[in-house]
């Protein structure tokens, strides 16, 4: 679940052509010095070229061996829950908790790299959550504040370099030493060791691939596009984690029938762990994904710029040049698509159910040519780590209703609280 990148081309009204709708560029601006000219903050014929060469990436066969590392992450974080909850149950601020794990299952893919983050310290992922926050922070300001040669003099300024130099030493490190060992290696044996191991992660497929011109991406541009996966698949995923763990605990039949679901695919199993071939064998666990992605996108609104003039399904027009705020939640929430909005009812996704709407009715990857490039990723990992939570924990509102509060992502005021109760001895 990864924020999509700049000129989308989303449908606004069919029957018509589609309209490019480059992304505001003044929240993303402030991203540039970390993220670059990478897939998010890029455009035209970069931007093209890029997901071009991205897209292998994330195909299945390069997404199955990360099962496994979704699997010893979450296995880890329910490890500490159990050691927690020595009364029989404990009260947990989810965001905390689940950021860590899914920037650990990124570090592992991304890098194969563990920096044993969910147990102590990582500084280059509390460099990420820094620089996160300093972006979100310095939106929010006065607006002399966005002006570079300003907000560098700030004390803030200073932390965002300095966060910004730590981040990108490591990332510069782990390509150097990469492309350092495929060019001792050569091509061939590198991809025999890497098969073998099964451990073909983002940066690998980065640096083996090529245009039809034969041109590979520069070391720069590789970083950009680590950093850029970083960013945007940490939050995203954690988010809709969060708040599916939420819904699932205000409607505990639905938690329930997915613990059975979960239940009877591994009777039996042992070690019980998700494998690729189950995520499939999982489909009312999906529908109350979906439920939940609809009622609580990460991604609350996208924005774009008219690059021509944009004539909506009854006539009015919407000059060029004008900047468009695309309300996901608003679209999601709209009583004349989805009756009773604000109810929790995972059977809106029953196969039958979603043959009847429109597919732009429901974008938490956003819409179009240009969607979330990740979104396979990030269902994957919100499967497993939901399949295994629910079987081995029971979830159970707090007293204390959160209030929604978008930011980056879509957050909860003073944090997403929830109570959980072991059902098992934990992951062996």
């Amino acid at each position: 679940m990864f924020p999509t990148a700049s000129n989308e081309e989303l449908v606004l009204g069919a029957p018509g052509p589609a309209a490019i709708l480059p992304k505001d560029i003044k929240f993303y601006s402030l991203l540039k010095p970390w993220l670059g000219d990478g897939l998010l903050l890029s455009g035209g014929d970069k931007w093209s070229r890029h997901r071009h060469l991205l897209t292998p990436a994330f195909h299945f066969q390069v997404l199955k061996p990360y099962v496994k590392m979704f699997n010893e992450t979450v296995n880890f974080m329910h490890a500490k829950w159990q050691r927690l909850a020595c009364d029989g149950s404990i009260r947990l601020e989810m965001f905390e908790n689940i950021s860590l794990m899914t920037l650990d299952s990124l570090q592992k893919c991304v890098f194969s790299f563990d920096s044993h983050c969910q147990e102590k310290p990582s500084e280059y992922l509390a460099g990420i959550l820094e620089l996160s926050a300093l972006v979100l922070k310095r939106y929010n300001r006065l607006f002399f504040l966005h002006l570079d040669f300003l907000y560098h003099l700030t004390p803030d300024g200073r932390r965002f370099h300095r966060a910004c130099r730590l981040v990108h030493d490591f990332t510069d490190a782990v390509i150097k030493k990469r492309r350092h060992t495929l060019s001792d290696q050569g091509i061939g044996e590198f991809l025999n060791a890497k098969t073998k191991a099964k451990t073909l992660d983002f940066i690998d497929v980065l640096l083996l691939s090529k245009d039809e011109n034969g041109k590979q991406l520069s070391d720069e541009d590789i970083r950009a596009e680590a950093d850029t996966v970083m960013f945007g698949g940490h939050d995203t995923t954690a988010s809709g984690l969060c708040w599916a763990l939420y819904n699932l605990a205000r409607h505990p039949e639905y938690q329930e029938r997915c613990r059975q679901e979960v239940r009877e695919l591994l009777k039996d199993r042992q070690p019980e762990e998700i494998e690729w071939d189950d995520l499939a064998q999982l489909p009312f666990l999906t529908m109350c994904i979906k439920e939940s992605l609809r009622l609580h996108p990460p991604a609350t609104s996208i924005s774009r710029t008219c690059t021509q003039d944009v004539v909506l399904p009854d006539g009015c027009v919407i000059p060029k040049g004008n900047t468009c705020v695309i309300n996901i939640f608003a679209i999601h929430h709209n009583p004349s698509v989805w009756p009773d909005p604000e109810v929790y009812n995972p059977y809106r996704f029953d196969p039958e159910n979603t043959q009847k709407r429109s597919p732009l009715a429901f974008i938490p990857f956003s819409a179009g040519p240009r969607n979330c490039i990740g979104q396979t990723f990030a269902m994957t990992e919100m499967k497993v780590v939901l399949a295994l939570t629910l079987l081995r924990f029971r979830v159970l509102p707090d007293h204390r209703e959160p209030r929604r509060k978008p930011e980056v992502v879509l957050r909860a005021e003073g944090g997403l609280w929830l109570r959980v109760e072991p059902l098992v001895e934990g992951p062996k």
